[in-house]
């Protein structure tokens, strides 16, 4: 059916089939049964009926439809197959550039397995879908540059600094990876040190680094008592995690296979943020908080559970706000620390191993290969002994003794 074709004729065409525009020859609509359409034109090339895609409808407007027409109909005038110009040419070098945001997503799920808290990917994912994909997600990864870099960063360095400083090294890992794999090439410009340092104000200059908040260790043993007139395995966790001053990971995940006949829980490297076994000499109280709490759960794996379920990663934190919302289950490590700092004679290496830190220094981790397990039990014996009665050995807390 050939007629000249209007905006307003095309969008009253409901019936399937070919449709010809009188205005320009060989320029046709094909009307799909599922609605819409497909420009196309048609010429003879080379004694072939050849049809050339100029693009679908209604995407492709009939004023845009008629001028690839008649610039197909030229090149045939001047004796050359007819091209579609108007595509993007890509070279085949192109084709094998990923964008960044499928390669972070790549990247990110290629590093999760060291990880072992899940949130952690998560994290990743949210901050790169948030912040960098906006500037730089359908970016080819070696047309990204510095500038790409600030215009990510700039907006929230100075009012979301440790968001910015983590997206930073995290767009920073992703991109290094890419020069790596020969994805791209130079320097990578999201690099901190002589690089965007040279730009960006220092993070802890301008947003100083913010520690758990513990609590003081002189109001631990106060803190005990009060919860230890609170029902429920959760008070029972939180009170082990501080006698044994505990990573909360460490003990929602903790099984009753880990802990010996002799009194030791032994924790697996692979649930360890240091990836190495963990030894902990437990108490007399730690041993009966975990006595009553397979009472209360008998048939379950883990050392503190319900109904054979392990407790909630906030469990335990609902319960410390209900007693002192200003502080921090992680600071209750703090506190240990400071406590053996300050009031004992127990050496910075066992507080540190006790607390299963990794050593820094590579050369003096080659000393240290031993737990000090026996140093450790000396120590944890007093810890419990002050979280319980505020004293421990021939050392007596007189606050402590006032107050009881």
């Amino acid at each position: 059916m050939k007629q000249a074709f209007t905006d307003t004729f095309i969008k009253n065409l409901k019936t399937p089939g070919r449709y010809t525009d009188a205005a320009i020859a060989g320029l046709n609509l094909n009307i799909k049964p599922s609605g819409g359409g497909y420009w196309v034109f048609r010429y003879s090339y080379a004694g072939k009926r050849l049809d050339l895609s100029l693009g679908s409808y209604p995407a492709i407007t009939l004023k845009e439809a008629r001028k690839r027409a008649l610039a197909s109909r030229n090149e045939l005038m001047q004796g050359k197959k007819p091209a579609t110009y108007w595509k993007a040419q890509i070279t085949p070098e192109q084709i094998d550039k990923p964008l960044f945001s499928d390669y972070a997503k790549q990247c990110i799920d290629s590093k999760k397995a060291e990880w072992q808290n899940p949130k952690h990917k998560d994290q990743w994912f949210n901050t790169i879908d948030q912040y960098a994909n906006p500037f730089i997600g359908k970016k080819a990864l070696d047309e990204i540059d510095t500038q790409d870099i600030l215009d990510i960063l700039t907006p929230i360095w100075f009012t979301k600094t440790e968001t910015a400083s983590r997206l930073r090294g995290r767009i920073e890992w992703i991109l290094a990876s890419a020069n790596t794999r020969k994805l791209r090439y130079g320097i990578n410009p999201a690099a901190w040190r002589g690089h965007l340092e040279t730009i960006l104000p220092k993070p802890s200059k301008i947003a100083p680094v913010k520690h758990h908040p513990a609590l003081p260790y002189a109001e631990i043993t106060s803190f005990l008592r009060i919860l230890r007139e609170k029902e429920g395995t959760t008070a029972l966790a939180l009170e082990f995690l501080i006698l044994n001053a505990n990573r909360s990971g460490e003990v929602l995940n903790g099984l009753r296979s880990e802990i010996t006949q002799e009194g030791l829980w032994i924790i697996p490297a692979h649930r360890m943020k240091a990836k190495k076994e963990h030894r902990i000499p437990l108490g007399k109280r730690s041993m009966e908080l975990l006595a009553i709490a397979k009472s209360f759960d008998p048939d379950s794996k883990y050392l503190f559970s319900r109904d054979g379920k392990q407790l909630s990663s906030m469990a335990m934190l609902m319960m410390l706000r209900k007693i002192n919302p200003k502080v921090t289950i992680h600071g209750f490590r703090s506190s240990f620390r400071d406590w053996v700092s300050e009031e004992t004679m127990h050496s910075p290496e066992v507080a540190e191993k006790a607390l299963a830190h990794k050593v820094v220094n590579q050369v003096e981790a080659a000393y240290r290969r031993g737990d000090l397990l026996e140093h450790r039990k000396r120590l944890m014996k007093d810890w419990e002994d002050y979280c319980l009665t505020g004293g421990w050995g021939n050392v007596v807390n007189i606050a402590e003794k006032r107050a009881a």
